[in-house]
């Protein structure tokens, strides 16, 4: 019994002799650089963006969910567009003498669904 716990340390022994001789010739691999501050590695088009940019969207994950500086600018990012094209919207609106939401459009000026597209039978 003696001789097999002798055989078992020397194995670990020179398996850890061995990592160890190895980390040292190869490396451990090539470590990236940390991002710079206030960047995300989440990326999105610099204008125009479309629902499969978004669907494409990947954050990383830590230990308690994603990334919230990632998540905190894609939403920055998404709010600039759509304040961007709401402002758009209302430039034309207002060169075509349309004053109010156009027809169709919900209470808050956002386009109504139709019934079939609310309920996901689309």
């Amino acid at each position: 019994m003696t001789l097999v716990l002798l055989y078992l340390v020397v194995l670990v022994l020179v398996g850890i002799v061995l990592f160890a001789v190895g980390s040292v010739l190869f490396g451990r691999g090539e470590v990236l650089p940390p991002l710079p501050q206030a960047t995300t590695a989440a990326v999105l088009p610099a204008s125009g963006v479309t629902g499969a940019d978004v669907e494409a969207v990947k954050f990383t994950q830590v230990l308690r969910g994603y990334k919230t500086s990632e998540v905190d600018w894609v939403l920055d990012r998404l709010g600039r567009e759509l304040d961007m094209l709401r402002g758009e919207l209302a430039t034309v609106r207002a060169a075509h003498g349309l004053d109010g939401p156009a027809e169709g459009d919900g209470p808050d000026g956002a386009h109504a669904l139709p019934a079939e597209q609310t309920r996901g039978d689309a």
